[in-house]
């Protein structure tokens, strides 16, 4: 292919995932964790106080939130979750973030759009850090199949356009590991200090990017025994982390400039009261433990004791969004999934929704490059392991970094209990893209056949991108052919997989056209049911009793509490369940936007 030819098909990737993720995204309304994260960025921005949404680093909200300065939007300033006179509790945020779109005189859908556009551009500078990536270490085919795969990957369409976290995080990882592996393979000054940038600037976006921390010792580990060199590595490995503690100082002390010190150490004092155990003192926890679970208690101690000490409060809060994230991870999060209902988590939980959530066409293509890959061992495995192992290392260090970070974060996600949606695997995405194509133009370089092979292999890019294309706008719904697509996803899993609020607008659409005079609506997302449908709209919750809906009216329900009202309790779970059973004597007379179900009650 030309040069010029190569030029056009790069920027015409890049033009296709602007113009899907932003035209996509116009019908959307506000997704559950939208409206928290617009009004904390703007509130960061605004006042450099930041008191709300502190489990979340602030690095995406504040670009979400920098249009907005733009624009002349009322704060509710005065309102009882921006005081917190009995300090920060989970919902304030969320009841802030609807009082700041929906009742402080703003245009919601205009914050929206505008909140929304730096979350795409964001999503185009990972596509061009994943194309970037693959060129330098791969070569230009492995970053143009590379930049293919990711331009029709339903989910970083589909949360690339959102203001949340997950596209962000793997932004994260593919920079910081670019980074750090260009600083190890020539460790410059100039290489250095971008290696530490990358990687603080990678704990602004997402806290559970603190994985790279452990990866980045343990790829400086395996460099030292491999390479038998250990002066340049270390220094890399110090210098990042030192510089990494730097960036986050930096930008969490403009955040908290205007935080009183005295509320600082109030808020974190409450929100960290039940972390392994309850209150302490550093002298039980840290000093002389007696248990375990004292000892699990110690940094939350620490951060309490640093959070109003005036040069190291801006690293005690970010600590305290840290240990807020480990929490929840183990905490859990009450969801359904294949017919059960449960808090406690599920151990193939993300390998299937990563399987039916993906295109099939791009589950082939890697199972094709690892059978042909092991069809290309010569040897048995078995002998002399250790050297072939180190011989293999030596000569593909940045594969074996990727699958090194590829089975940390796998192996991480399936121990945690915190199982609401494929977007927590997007820090997988960059390297299992990269890998496959890697795969891919290696096996076509060296199979005999290569008529046979490049046409399955423009078979296969054809069908990923028909099954994404044919989905839009709703690349949140998006499910392969193994489940029956996008109609049957929600048998199997809701929440930010099928249903996270967006379709409420076009339930709007929907009672308008047919001209309903009201609506009883089970709504799970981030919107407001009573501004989008005025007095149409009449509340309904799946405990309510059935029997309070007139005869002849229209009942809609997410996907998400209409699922969670219809699964088998799982192990351990001692909440209410069963409760939306009654509606499998109806059957649905619309489906708006695969998310939400729409019933005539008529008996």
């Amino acid at each position: 292919m030309r040069s010029k030819n190569k030029k056009i098909l790069i920027f015409s990737l890049f033009f296709l995932v602007f113009i899907l993720a932003i035209f996509s995204s116009v019908n959307d309304s506000p997704t559950s964790d939208e409206p928290p994260h617009i009004v904390a960025g703007y509130s960061y921005l605004k006042f450099h106080d930041m008191r709300l949404n502190p489990e979340h680093p602030p690095l995406v909200k504040d670009l979400a939130a920098l249009p907005l300065l733009f624009l002349k939007l009322n704060f509710p300033k005065s309102d009882f979750s921006w005081q917190q006179p009995d300090g920060p509790y989970w919902w304030h945020q969320f009841n802030l973030g609807g009082k700041f779109l929906y009742e402080s005189g703003n245009d919601p859908d205009k914050i929206l759009f505008f909140a929304r556009l730096p979350m795409i551009l964001l999503l185009i500078v990972c596509g061009f850090f994943i194309f970037r990536f693959a060129k330098e270490f791969f070569g230009e085919k492995v970053a143009i199949l590379a930049l293919f795969l990711f331009s029709f990957s339903p989910t970083l369409l589909a949360h690339g356009r959102f203001v949340t976290t997950d596209v962000g995080a793997a932004f994260g990882v593919v920079l910081a590991t670019f980074y750090f592996l260009k600083a190890l393979k020539e460790p410059s000054n100039k290489n250095i200090i971008f290696s530490g940038i990358a990687l603080g600037i990678s704990q602004l976006l997402k806290f559970s990017l603190i994985l790279l921390v452990p990866f980045f010792f343990l790829l400086t580990l395996v460099w030292i025994l491999v390479f038998k060199e250990w002066k340049n590595p270390l220094k890399v490995l110090i210098s990042s982390l030192a510089l990494w503690v730097l960036v986050v100082w930096i930008v969490y002390g403009l955040q908290i400039y205007n935080y009183p010190p005295e509320r600082q150490l109030r808020d974190t004092k409450i929100t960290l009261e039940s972390f392994s155990g309850g209150p302490s003192s550093i002298r039980e926890t840290c000093l002389f433990p007696k248990s375990i679970e004292k000892i699990k208690r110690c940094p939350a101690e620490i951060v309490i004791l640093a959070s109003n000490k005036p040069i190291i409060r801006p690293l005690a809060h970010y600590g305290l969004g840290l240990l807020m994230a480990f929490q929840r991870a183990s905490g859990g999060h009450t969801t359904y999934f294949l017919g059960e209902v449960s808090a406690a988590g599920w151990k193939n939980y993300f390998p299937f929704v990563y399987l039916i959530k993906e295109p099939l066409a791009f589950h082939i293509l890697w199972i094709l490059v690892l059978c042909y890959f092991a069809l290309k061992i010569k040897e048995p495995f078995w002998e002399k392991p250790i050297f072939r192992f180190k011989n293999f290392i030596k000569n593909h260090f940045v594969e074996f970094s990727m699958a090194l970070w590829l089975l940390i974060y796998w192996a991480t996600s399936i121990k945690s209990n915190l199982n609401i949606g494929v977007r927590h695997l997007l820090p997988v995405f960059p390297f299992s893209i990269i890998l496959t194509a890697k795969g891919t133009i290696f096996w076509l370089e060296s199979v005999k056949n290569k008529k046979l092979s490049c046409s399955v292999l423009a078979i296969l890019l054809l069908w990923q991108a028909i099954s994404v294309l044919k989905i839009y706008p709703h690349f949140l719904a998006y499910a392969n052919e193994i489940v029956g697509g996008p109609e049957k996803v929600y048998l199997y899993t809701v929440n930010s997989n099928l249903d996270w609020g967006q379709d409420l607008k076009r339930l709007k659409k929907w009672v308008e056209k047919n001209k309903i005079e009201k609506i009883y609506l089970d709504y799970f997302g981030g919107g407001n049911p009573k501004y989008y449908l005025g007095q149409k709209y009449e509340s309904w919750w799946g405990q309510r009793n059935p029997k309070e809906l007139p005869k002849g009216s229209y009942l809609a329900v997410s996907a998400t509490p209409l699922q969670g009202g219809k699964g088998l309790p799982g192990k351990g779970f001692d909440q209410p369940t069963g409760y939306y059973l009654w509606l499998e004597n109806y059957k649905p007379i619309a489906k708006i936007g695969y998310s939400i179900f729409v019933y005539f009650i008529d008996k």
